[in-house]
């Protein structure tokens, strides 16, 4: 059955980009809502924007969402994956600035206060999409794939230049629970020399050591340094996941990403919907409904984090 909270979540901090503050409420929504956004800031033209696939713009850092009337909200991937991981279909997201907080680079707040809170089913079965097509997107070596399979799975493979990177891959069945023990805790992360290009031109002004890993060669110059040995493919499957919530529905199917990132998962989405026949909307019931990210998982599954 579909799920929302039991009561509102509050979330304070900064913008990643615009390093603005930020204040964003996370509020029960009934059954066949989807997740929404409202921008209170905005007083006169439409405030409220879709976390929809065919809304967002095309955005190398983030994912930026957009309605027509040009209200927008950006860096919405880790609530977007922490409301997919811990199974919450229906949500209204009030905030009173253009980004969603970057909190400590990762969806674990987002998940230990959503678990908190509690969820309440509703009487109306999930609707779940399911690839019946692969579907792929490539740009130079990168690669975004849909597969089809009888769940979520996500099979993540990354290669940077930085040893302390270097080649990563990870491949995990996204029910039972998985998201919020293996990929919530996970932080976004750069490169010093990322750092530097951003912050010279006008972006990641919110950025501290505090909610981005940092890497510079063979060093983490985050202190405490990683919370999992390849915490990079992590959080890149934690994005992956925020960005696959955007298609309407759970996916059933199987996600391989080779250096992808927003603006091709994106693509990828678009590309499955563009295809006859690549896609069927279901009713989840009984053994469908358990192979879905966020059934049955509990507070507890969410593992203490620095």
């Amino acid at each position: 059955m579909q799920t929302t909270l039991k009561s509102a979540v509050s979330f304070s901090g900064l913008g990643l980009h615009t390093g603005r503050p930020v204040r964003m409420i996370v509020r029960p929504a009934s059954a066949d809502y989807g997740i929404w956004f409202r921008r209170t800031d905005i007083v006169s033209g439409d405030a409220m924007i879709p976390a929809r696939w065919d809304s967002v713009e095309p955005s190398k850092l983030c994912t930026l969402l957009n309605n027509d009337a040009g209200a927008t909200v950006s860096t919405v991937e880790h609530v977007m994956a922490a409301l997919a991981g811990c199974g919450i279909h229906n949500a209204l997201i009030e905030i009173d600035g253009p980004e969603v907080p970057i909190l400590d680079g990762s969806a674990a707040v987002f998940v230990d206060r959503f678990l908190a809170a509690g969820l309440r089913e509703q009487a109306v079965p999930v609707r779940a999409i399911r690839v019946l097509k692969s579907v792929e997107v490539r740009e130079g070596e990168a690669v975004a794939r849909l597969d089809p399979a009888d769940m979520l799975e996500i099979d993540f493979r990354i290669d940077f230049a930085e040893a302390a990177i270097g080649r990563q891959a990870k491949r995990l069945n996204m029910a039972n629970g998985a998201f919020v023990r293996e990929l919530c805790d996970s932080r976004t992360f750069c490169r010093q020399s990322d750092v530097d290009a951003m912050q010279a031109n006008g972006l990641a002004l919110g950025g501290t050591l505090d909610n981005a890993v940092v890497f510079d060669g063979e060093r983490v110059l985050s202190p405490g340094g990683l919370r999992h040995r390849d915490e990079p493919v992590r959080h890149k499957m934690l994005d992956a996941l925020g960005d696959l919530a955007l298609a309407g529905g759970p996916i059933l199917g199987r996600y391989t990403g080779v250096r992808s990132g927003h603006a091709m998962t994106n693509r990828l989405l678009r590309a499955l919907f563009a295809k006859p026949g690549a896609w069927q909307m279901v009713e989840c019931g009984g053994s469908t409904e358990l192979k879905l990210p966020g059934v049955g998982v509990v507070r507890a599954d969410l593992r203490a984090v620095a």
